[in-house]
């Protein structure tokens, strides 16, 4: 491995790079320690037992502390079901049974607001919202469904919009020609190439990450940037229908390195059925691409 692909994986990354910083890579960024004790499978007894329920997983924090735990724990709950559609969410009873002050709570269920999840309104109080409201881009609600009883069909949508999304940011990559983007992203490719010889998964899935967010990032459009977080929330939960991307092959080690060939010479055409081919889901799935859903 080149001097620069090793220190690309060790060094600090940028916020907007997906990577994580010196000491980190062994963890999943959304492979987080269990939540603390005061957090952990709260009894809520009296009307409300469902509340008690805690999220099937620990998703990542994106906020750390109390804060972004009860984050994570409620918003499991609302999106798993477990706290239904118009249900009311009276702070201070969160605070008693979680056990933290009004600050977190407050600070809490604004999160959740601007992810749609909650509204809280005057003389009504905080009530969940119904899906139709959620911003169903936002990586966390991605993560969280992903996990929860909307599994399949998470996964489902995340692999149609994919295979919208990245064939076209590669086409239009290919015409930006940019050196120092093209150096990392063969980097990514010999990083991929070095962590699967060392069965290592963990710095595979992070070198692949870091390669479909650059290359959405260089297509020079703005739109589809917008979205690269929700690649990276797609690479990041497995299961289900699996593309390419999700297991360190030989194949997919190709097609990646087809794709930067591709962008080299300018040919975007190559480099969209490149991605293309990349992104079809192993043989031993049923559905071999992403088909329209029967009505």
């Amino acid at each position: 491995m080149s001097t620069l692909a090793h220190t690309m994986m060790t060094a600090a990354r940028s916020a907007d790079s997906g990577l994580a910083g010196p000491g980190e890579l062994d963890r999943y960024p959304f492979a987080e320690a269990p939540v603390t004790e005061r957090l952990g499978a709260p009894s809520w007894d009296g009307s409300d037992p469902e509340l008690g329920r805690v999220g099937r997983r620990a998703a990542g924090s994106r906020g750390r502390g109390l804060h972004g735990q009860l984050v994570q724990q409620l918003g499991q709950m609302i999106v798993s079901g477990d706290l239904g559609a118009d249900r009311p969410l009276v702070p201070e009873e969160i605070g008693q049974r979680f056990e933290v002050s009004r600050t977190v709570v407050r600070e809490s269920l604004r999160v959740l607001e601007a992810k749609g999840l909650v509204s809280a309104r005057p003389n009504v109080g905080t009530r969940v919202r119904p899906v139709s409201d959620w911003n169903l881009l936002d990586p966390d609600i991605i993560e969280w469904r992903a996990f929860g009883p909307q599994r399949d069909n998470q996964r489902r949508e995340l692999s149609e919009l994919r295979w919208t999304i990245e064939p076209l940011a590669a086409r239009l990559a290919a015409g930006h020609g940019r050196e120092d983007v093209q150096q990392r992203l063969s980097d990514m490719v010999e990083i991929m190439s070095h962590a699967m010889g060392q069965g290592d998964a963990l710095t595979f899935s992070r070198a692949d990450a870091e390669f479909h967010s650059l290359l959405i990032q260089v297509a020079g459009n703005r739109m589809l940037e917008h979205l690269s977080g929700i690649v990276s929330s797609a690479l990041q939960v497995s299961g289900g229908p699996v593309t390419g991307c999700d297991r360190p092959t030989e194949a997919s080690l190709g097609h990646h390195a087809r794709i930067v060939d591709a962008l080299a010479a300018g040919d975007g055409a190559a480099a969209e059925a490149a991605m293309r081919q990349l992104l079809i889901v192993h043989p031993e799935v049923e559905r071999v691409v992403p088909a329209p859903r029967e009505h």
